[in-house]
């Protein structure tokens, strides 16, 4: 009973702690002058045109649906830098991947970001 317990106890923790699956809040891309061929967090040089993007607090390599609310295009992208260090924005895009949702006019939008499995 103490194991199962235990077990149970270990699941509902785990549960509480994983990030949530979905976010909503605005998405800027990255300015292609200042990050052209720098180093990002996860140590890959930044390629302007590659589906990536930067969060907070996803682990590299999280493979993440970003869809522009204003109209209703998506993309997949990877989490491999750190950021945006703007409040009230959640995810900072690659100029590749900003173009595959028609935000690179606006430069900022709101975004619904979905992690997938």
């Amino acid at each position: 009973l103490a194991i199962l317990s235990l077990v149970v106890m270990s699941l509902f923790l785990g549960s509480c702690s994983s990030p949530p699956q979905t976010q909503t809040g605005l998405a800027s891309w990255y300015s292609v002058r200042t990050n052209y061929g720098r180093e990002t967090a996860s140590g890959e040089r930044f390629r302007q045109m590659a589906m990536t993007a930067a969060h907070k607090t996803l682990p590299f390599d999280t493979m993440v649906k970003v869809t522009n609310l204003k109209n209703g295009k998506s993309v997949k992208v990877r989490i491999n830098d750190r950021g945006p260090y703007v409040e009230g924005r959640i995810i900072d895009l690659s100029k590749g991947a900003s173009r595959r949702i028609g935000m690179t006019e606006d430069g900022v939008v709101p975004v619904k970001i979905e992690i997938l499995k």
